[in-house]
């Protein structure tokens, strides 16, 4: 197992991998992203980065992170948007895998905390995790605007 970040070449390939994600989720729906846009933000304006598990220089998974603060910390965090990995290659070790190469990044860069959600439906992904010593944190919930809400708060 071996671990890459992705280039721009790569856009094709992370779009692919976030459309199984939503497919996964039952949210295939509500994915607008396109190669072009993948290309502008992750690699034009460096607003998050990507992260290939590959076994035998094929890509298995990805991670999708990107930098965050912490005001209490007086730090970033490193908030991981999207972890998956192909179904063949799940229960063999890769999720666990880019987690934990994620974490050494979150420490080699001298982060405070690495922090993740995930779907309440989601029973394998969520005992996955608390195997591993993740927090779940139950006294927080996560608010949103988009679209038409947005638009109105923007004005």
């Amino acid at each position: 197992m071996t671990f890459r970040f992705a280039t721009e070449a790569d856009c094709p390939l992370i779009l692919s991998f976030i459309r199984q994600l939503a497919a996964y989720e039952r949210m295939s729906d509500q994915v607008v992203a396109t190669e072009e846009l993948l290309q502008e933000w992750i690699f034009g304006k460096q607003k998050a980065e990507v992260m290939f598990a590959c076994d035998g220089g094929h890509e298995v998974g990805f991670a999708l992170f990107f930098h965050n603060f912490s005001t209490f910390l007086g730090r970033a965090g490193i908030y991981l948007e999207d972890l998956f990995v192909l179904p063949e290659y799940r229960n063999k070790g890769y999720g666990k895998a880019l987690l934990k190469k994620l974490a050494q990044i979150t420490v080699e860069r001298g982060c405070g905390r690495l922090e993740w959600s995930c779907l309440d439906w989601n029973k394998p992904s969520i005992d996955f995790y608390l195997s591993l010593g993740a927090a779940q944190m139950d006294d927080w919930t996560t608010y949103r605007l988009t679209e038409a809400a947005l638009e109105e708060m923007a004005r």
